[in-house]
């Protein structure tokens, strides 16, 4: 029973974070180098809820990458903090969201770890996402 009700309180934590909390990561989504990497499906969705190098990294992509995942992670830190929970489990509950957020043509990583398309079909997510 606890874990039901961590799952629905991280899940809801998860959401507040996505719906106020990602303003870097939303800010860089309008960084032209970071819809052109993710248009080009060189970078997706972790199931781990960050961003990751989909293929051959170069130097100014990992930058890219490496920018916007310390600052989800600060929003993951602060967040968890507030709701009692590890970072690891809200950047899993906030990796689920951001993949079922993905459009069609942009790369998630499947639960199985293999890189996937996003289709006009939701998203192939790990079963533990609220």
């Amino acid at each position: 029973m606890r874990d039901i009700v961590r799952g629905g309180m991280l899940a809801a934590a998860a959401g507040a974070a996505l719906a106020a909390g990602f303003a870097a990561p939303a800010m860089a989504q309008r960084d032209p180098a970071y819809a052109a990497a993710r248009a080009e499906g060189k970078v997706g969705e972790g199931r781990d809820g960050y961003l990751a190098i989909v293929g051959q990294p170069t130097p100014a992509l990992q930058r890219l990458v490496d920018d916007i995942n310390i600052k989800r992670r600060a929003v993951y830190a602060k967040k968890a903090r507030e709701n009692n929970a590890t970072i690891e489990e809200f950047a899993f509950t906030a990796g689920c969201q951001a993949i079922a957020r993905t459009v069609p043509g942009e790369k998630y990583q499947g639960p199985d770890g293999s890189w996937k398309t996003r289709t006009s079909a939701p998203p192939d997510r790990d079963p533990r996402c609220p």
